[in-house]
Order: structure tokens, then sequence, then C-alpha cells
């Protein structure tokens, strides 16, 4: 072993290794997973929580995007901390879509509405149209907040 840190206030552990046998260098995380979680998914079916699952979905709603590594880790991160504060031992998945989407909108837009996409099923262009609007809508009332101004007056 090369090395050993301490990640997040020491919830996980990045250890650099190196292969006795080929020389190539290599990191592990370790996590201490603390509550088994089940997913109900909207067919209801049940599946243990995977904490790969989200990340690859998150991953590849931001493909290409100017998303840092740290930024899609700390968003997953922020969701299983929510998700261990929750009572019930089985979430629904739509509820986990939810917390993706309120904080990728956050994040890039672009991501948000990939994953929008796929989360919602999105059948025909009317329905993508329908989510950029409500973006766009979302945008436009912050943005009168911030100026100041009332809805009336602009």
């Amino acid at each position: 072993m090369l090395d050993t840190r301490k990640l997040n206030e020491g919830e996980t552990i990045r250890r650099r290794r190196k292969c006795r046998v080929c020389g190539r260098r290599f990191t592990t995380y370790e996590r201490v997973e603390t509550v088994s979680l089940t997913v109900v998914k909207k067919n209801g079916e049940r599946e243990p929580y995977d904490r790969e699952k989200l990340m690859r979905g998150v991953r590849t709603a931001c493909y290409r995007r100017p998303v840092a590594a740290q930024r899609l880790e700390q968003l997953v991160n922020d969701i299983e901390t929510a998700l261990m504060v929750h009572e019930d031992p089985e979430i629904s998945s739509s509820t986990i879509g939810d917390m993706v989407m309120q904080r990728l909108r956050d994040i890039d837009e672009v991501a948000y509405i990939r994953f929008a996409s796929v989360y919602r099923s999105f059948t025909d262009l009317g329905k993508l149209r329908e989510a950029v609007e409500e973006l766009l809508e979302q945008e436009a009332s912050i943005n009168h907040g911030e100026s100041g101004a009332k809805p009336n007056e602009c």
C-alpha cells in the first residue's frame, strides 16, 4: 500500500495501491455501509439501493458537460445522506429521481433535461418541450426575484 487518506470527514477511505505482479498503481475507495435501504420501483419491484447505479445515471446525464467529478460525487453523497435519515427502510425510485432532478437543475440545465428525459420517459418532443419550458419559467421567476421587480412591472 502506498497511501491511505480519509475523505468526506472520515466517511470514505481512499487507498493507493501497487500490484505486486505487474507494478501498476490503482486506487480503491472504502465506505462504511450503514443502513440497508430498499428501492421500490414504479412497477412495484423492490431492489437493494445501489450507489453505483445512482452514480451511473448522474454521470450519463452529465456526459460531456462541464461538471467536475467531485461535484457529482457530492451530489450522490448529499442524496445518500438524505436517504439515510429517511426513517422507512423502503423508498420509492420516484423520490430518489426527484432528489436527483432538483440537484441537477442547480448544477447543469442540460444534464437536468437529459436526466428528466429518461426519468420521466419522454415519449415525444412535446414532453421535452414542456420540461424545457418549465425550466425556463423557473429561471425567469428566479431572475425576477433577483432584480427586485414584481412580476407585473416587467
